[in-house]
C-alpha cells in the first residue's frame, strides 16, 4: 500500500509521485492506453504482477482519479477500467520517459562497445 509520507507532501511532484510512484502504475497507465479493458485482460498484459497487487493498484489509481471503474451487474460479474481525462494525461509524459530509457540506453551501448575496442 502507499506510504503515508508521500499522501500528506503538498508539492505537485510529491503529490504527482504519491499518485503514480509505484512501479506499476505507470505500466498499467501504458497497458490500458484510450482504451476499455476487464481486470483479466489487464492481468494477462502484465502477468509478472499478482491479482492481489494489480487489485490493490487499481483501486489506488481509482481514488487518485487516474481510471474509471465500471461494474456491470451481470452474471458473471463484469468489470472494466478506462483511463480518466487526468490518467490519460500521463501517457506523453510516459511516452517521454521511454524516449529517454532508449536514447540513454544506445548512448551506454557505444560506450560499452567503444572501451572494449
Amino acid at each position: 500500500m502507499r506510504q503515508n509520507k508521500m499522501t500528506q507532501c503538498s508539492c505537485p511532484l510529491g503529490k504527482a509521485m504519491s499518485a503514480l510512484g509505484s512501479k506499476w502504475k505507470p505500466i498499467i497507465v501504458m497497458v490500458i492506453k484510450d482504451r476499455v479493458l476487464r481486470f483479466g485482460q489487464i492481468a494477462a498484459r502484465i502477468h509478472v504482477i499478482s491479482r492481489k497487487v494489480l487489485t490493490d493498484q487499481l483501486r489506488e489509481m481509482e481514488e487518485d482519479g487516474l481510471l474509471i471503474r465500471q461494474e456491470f451487474k451481470e452474471l458473471p460479474p463484469r468489470v472494466e477500467y478506462a483511463l480518466t481525462e487526468k490518467g490519460l494525461a500521463l501517457l506523453p509524459i510516459l511516452h517521454l520517459l521511454e524516449d529517454w530509457e532508449r536514447e540513454y540506453q544506445i548512448k551506454e551501448v557505444l560506450v560499452s562497445v567503444e572501451s572494449n575496442n
